[in-house]
């Protein structure tokens, strides 16, 4: 084989070398993130543990390691939140060159959408829909004689299980716009799914939320706005391709 067979081709060095330099900017990043996560984290516990519904809960260590672990993992999910948006920055910049000028544009909303509706997805879970949980949780303990004992480790596993969820589900909005735009979503197919998302939803809400009607309504209602939201702008974004796709030169 010649040596000008083996040569590797000179544009994927460069993107190769840009995707390093990104990875190495997002790495700093996230590093720096992680010490502010640090300093914020004790903060962040306690506001977690006097949370909203006025429900106090003293919380309990059954290792030496249990506090550490802890709080690690809480300036770990900072320094990922922190990081998050920076990194989809890059990942779109690094993709930009490939994209039109208006995929590109499109592409770039992605990024602080898909970071506020995460983030209001968590609030709200953290707002509503964890207090109410938690009081579940606790009358069964009670109803069944159990003395009330709550582990740092297995309480702040037991949120996350439930706000993170939460905060992917607030995601739906986007997923269907993104969809439509890749062409896998029409309006006539978000019609005929929409009495399947209902009932899809409808056992999520179940799901994630203690077993009462206003728990059920609390929870489920607004996963049906966000899928009507999304519905929406799916149609909307469809109708206005069309539109540029009729449109003369």
């Amino acid at each position: 084989m010649s040596a000008k067979e083996l040569a590797i081709d000179p544009k994927l060095i460069a993107h190769l070398t840009e995707l390093r330099k990104r990875l190495i900017f997002v790495g700093a990043w996230f590093l720096g993130a992680f010490f502010v996560g640090l300093y914020a984290a004790p903060g962040t516990l306690a506001y977690i543990k006097n949370h909203s519904g006025g429900i106090r809960i003293e919380w309990s260590v059954f290792s030496l390691s249990d506090g550490l672990m802890v709080y690690m993992k809480c300036a770990t999910l900072i320094g990922i939140a922190l990081t998050l948006p920076f990194a989809c920055y890059h990942l779109w910049a690094f993709a930009r060159p490939g994209l039109t000028k208006a995929e590109a544009k499109a592409a770039l909303l992605y990024v602080p959408a898909s970071f506020a509706l995460f983030v209001s997805g968590v609030s709200f879970g953290y707002a509503v829909g964890l207090p109410m949980m938690i009081r579940f949780m606790m009358r069964i303990n009670r109803a069944i004689g159990a003395q009330e004992l709550y582990g740092i480790r297995h309480y702040v596993s037991f949120a996350l299980s439930f706000l993170l969820p939460m905060g992917a589900a607030f995601e739906m909005p986007l997923l269907l716009l993104f969809l439509t735009r890749i062409g896998l979503l029409t309006p006539s197919s978000v019609k005929t799914s929409r009495k399947y998302a209902y009932v899809g939803l409808a056992v999520v809400g179940a799901c994630i939320s203690p077993p009462d009607f206003m728990s059920h309504l609390s929870v489920t209602v607004p996963l049906l706005l966000l899928f009507e939201i999304g519905a929406f702008l799916s149609v909307r974004s469809y109708r206005r391709r069309e539109k540029l796709a009729v449109r003369p030169a």
